[in-house]
């Protein structure tokens, strides 16, 4: 007889285009649904992209702030609706994904019969906004384990709320670019998407438009190098608050030729179109842009900041410098634009490097942290 599946919940605020959400997504597609029934809430209806794809992988999706598409403010019962989701459904475990979501379960889901709890860890804690970190110091504890997505993010959790033994584990996840196009057809037709030159050097970026990218410093790297290197163009990939901002800041420093591209469905098959990958961020985890980009074999330029030292040498698969010094980020950038023979070296590098990039294996080892926190208590 097969063993009866446990029934989990995953907690996001949102199933927008981003690094933590298409991670649930990667996740999902290598779960072990033998073993777990696994469903997904979330809480800011307008944010839903992923939605389809998580349904496609198996999932169960809950909209848990309105009607799924809503635009504007998410509806402030949905902690109520959680509440009920909770007692209806009578998960064994939740795994959260956000801060809040993570403080309001750790709130409700008390008593007897009350599911275990893992949190993952997707940003440094000192970044947090001063209710989040509050929100955070009252509740953490609860947590029966901890997954942290790099050693600077696990690392950066107080020992004050921390417990003892292996509760807190690191687990680096990775892309899924099964079916992804590659070859020159490809690029081509990356670039004819983008409306890019076929003899142009490409710099490009994924992320969300917001502050914690610094795209602004981007640009102005950017304009400092055209004036040595006209060839070059940038893509900005990604959609946020920022848009309006960051294209007027393009238009003061006459870059007319930035391509703004959205949000899109399509990154795999864009990242076919660069030559440099970059994020100039001012904090991250560890993003699965430069995981997708360094599998894809690009030379990436990025900022040494949460986990991406950890995935990327300086020098050896791409450069590290330091964030908001556009001075340092334009050098680097310039380096590998003035030289093919370097990004064809660092390229290949980043895609041997790639190899340990194991999203089936990260599944793997958070479903043993399943199995560890759902023993029987003593």
């Amino acid at each position: 007889m097969s063993p009866r599946r446990t029934r989990v919940l995953w907690l996001a605020k949102g199933l927008g285009r981003g690094g933590a959400e298409q991670l649930l997504v990667n996740c999902a597609r290598h779960a072990d649904t033998s073993r777990y029934e696994i469903e997904i809430a979330y809480v800011l209806p307008w944010k839903d992209a992923l939605a389809p794809a998580l349904a496609e992988a198996g999932l169960r999706v809950h909209c848990l702030g309105g009607a799924p598409g809503t635009p504007g403010r998410a509806d402030p019962r949905w902690p109520w609706r959680l509440h009920r989701l909770l007692a209806e459904r009578r998960y064994g475990l939740v795994h959260t994904h956000m801060p809040v979501p993570a403080a309001a379960v750790r709130l409700l889901a008390f008593g007897r019969h009350a599911p275990r709890l893992v949190h993952t860890e997707h940003n440094v804690w000192d970044r947090y906004r001063t209710a989040t970190r509050w929100a955070n110091a009252l509740t953490y504890r609860r947590n029966d384990a901890v997954i942290a997505v790099s050693h600077a993010v696990g690392a950066s959790v107080p020992p004050g709320r921390r417990r003892p033994g292996d509760w807190l584990s690191v687990v680096h996840h990775g892309p899924d670019l099964a079916g992804a196009p590659t070859g020159p057809r490809a690029r081509a037709d990356a670039r004819a998407a983008l409306g890019l030159p076929a003899d142009a050097v490409v710099i490009g970026t994924v992320g969300n438009l917001t502050p914690k990218k610094d795209q602004a410093t981007l640009l102005t790297a950017y304009a400092a190098l055209r004036r040595e290197h006209p060839r070059a163009r940038l893509v900005l990939i990604g959609a946020g608050p920022l848009d309006g901002q960051l294209r007027a800041r393009a238009a003061e420093l006459g870059l007319d030729d930035v391509v703004f591209a959205g949000s899109r469905p399509d990154v795999p098959a864009l990242l076919a179109g660069l030559d440099v990958f970059t994020l100039s961020s001012r904090q991250e985890g560890l993003p699965v842009a430069l995981m997708e980009a360094m599998t894809s074999g690009l030379p990436s330029v990025v900022t040494r900041v949460g986990g991406m030292p950890e995935v990327l040498d300086d020098g050896e698969q791409g450069y590290l410098v330091p964030p908001a010094d556009p001075g340092a980020l334009g050098e680097a950038l310039g380096r590998l634009v003035a030289d093919p023979a370097l990004r064809g070296r660092l390229g290949a590098a980043a895609r041997t490097r790639s190899a340990s990039f194991d999203v089936a294996g990260a599944q793997s080892a958070v479903e043993a942290v399943y199995q560890r926190v759902l023993r029987p208590r003593r």
